[in-house]
């Protein structure tokens, strides 16, 4: 009875199976399309697209953002095949983000002669790269590798999966990466994963569930070129209340936290990744590259912090000790010292072009020569 309304009312609405037609093939079915101002709908369709992701655009725009290059794994493995593709006897960047940030290497390329190739990451050791680096042949120059005690002596891995990402890169990433840079990073500010909707929605204030940590994760804090230039966003220099943000977010990141290894097991782990480092840098020196060893400034109260947990006596002097290579470390330095760092970890962007020259000028004075 129902079947026969809904035929009686819209005879389109229902059709006959191959049931109700035995030993006949099933009909393809059709659909009336109705009609509609198709055109209008179009256009109308693509202003509303116009107006929300132009509205986006303005948002983030008067949030003091504006278009950059992304930090991506596909942007770092760009620069990693550098080195493969006739580069190898380039200066090399490795390292977290202190010296991603703090190294500029337009002012490094004014006074050595050659701009150098930036594979630092940010939250991540360089140990896992300098052992890549120690098995690549066709790399034969010179090696920078900054050390952020809190993840080199800890095997801290946030953006780890780079190098997996370099050696499995497939054609279509690729493909999507150029076309990225040069279609979409540079004319929209709102391309940046602390822009998306997603993160901007799971760091708003929600109601706390009982059991679960309260939610915090590091914002934008750098602006970025095509060869990973990079130096502090002016925000993080000028905004305090997202300076005081970022500043809290570290204290949570390098604070005490429950349930960590035990004395015994960090030892084993410092002890452990220290080894690696030894093992990689002689076979970088087998084959006649030069490797520094950095320490970038750091202010208190993370200075403090990573005096306590990481002591120069047990970490630095020992790396520098095993390894055989020389190390520059900030607090040895008077012009390394008294820089302005907004947020106690990195350099604002003065500053940093400061720091660059003055350590050019150390390394051409104790450690080699300009390029």
């Amino acid at each position: 009875m129902v079947a026969d309304l809904i035929l009686q009312r819209a005879p389109h609405a229902m059709r006959e199976t191959a049931a109700d037609r035995p030993g006949v093939a099933q009909p393809v079915p059709t659909r009336p399309v109705p009609e509609r101002p198709w055109v209008r709908v179009l256009v109308q369709a693509f202003l509303m697209f116009a107006v929300l992701v132009g509205g986006w655009e303005w948002y983030w725009r008067d949030y003091g953002a504006s278009p950059s290059i992304s930090n991506s794994d596909g942007l770092w493995a760009m620069q990693r095949r550098r080195i493969d593709a006739g580069e190898g006897d380039a200066t090399v960047i490795l390292g977290s983000s202190r010296l991603l940030f703090d190294l500029q290497l337009d002012v490094w390329e004014q006074l050595d002669g050659k701009r150098p190739i930036q594979l630092a990451l940010e939250g991540t050791s360089p140990v896992s790269f300098l052992e890549d680096l120690a098995d690549d042949p066709k790399f034969t120059g010179r090696l920078i590798v900054g050390v952020t005690p809190g993840l080199f002596f800890t095997g801290g891995a946030f953006r780890g999966r780079a190098l997996d990402y370099f050696r499995k890169e497939s054609p279509s990433q690729r493909v999507g990466q150029w076309l990225s840079m040069r279609l979409v990073e540079p004319n929209l500010a709102f391309y940046d994963p602390d822009f998306a909707l997603g993160t901007v929605l799971e760091r708003q204030a929600w109601p706390q569930r009982e059991g679960l940590p309260p939610f915090f994760s590091v914002r934008k804090l750098s602006v970025s070129e095509a060869d990973r230039n990079t130096h502090m966003w002016s925000k993080v220099e000028h905004d305090a209340a997202y300076r005081d943000y970022a500043r809290g977010v570290w204290l949570k990141v390098f604070g005490p936290r429950p349930g960590g290894p035990s004395p015994e097991e960090a030892a084993k782990i410092r002890d452990k990744q220290i080894e690696r480092a030894a093992q990689a840098v002689t076979k970088l020196r087998a084959r006649g590259v030069a490797v520094l060893f950095v320490r970038a400034p750091s202010t208190d109260p993370l200075l403090g912090g990573e005096e306590h947990a990481f002591p120069r006596a047990l970490t630095w002097d020992v790396l520098l000790h095993k390894t055989g290579a020389p190390g520059i470390h900030f607090q040895d330095y008077k012009e390394l010292q008294g820089l302005e760092q907004p947020e106690w970890s990195h350099l604002s962007y003065a500053d940093a072009k400061r720091f660059t020259a003055a350590l050019h000028g150390i390394v051409v004075k104790e450690v080699w020569k300009p390029r």
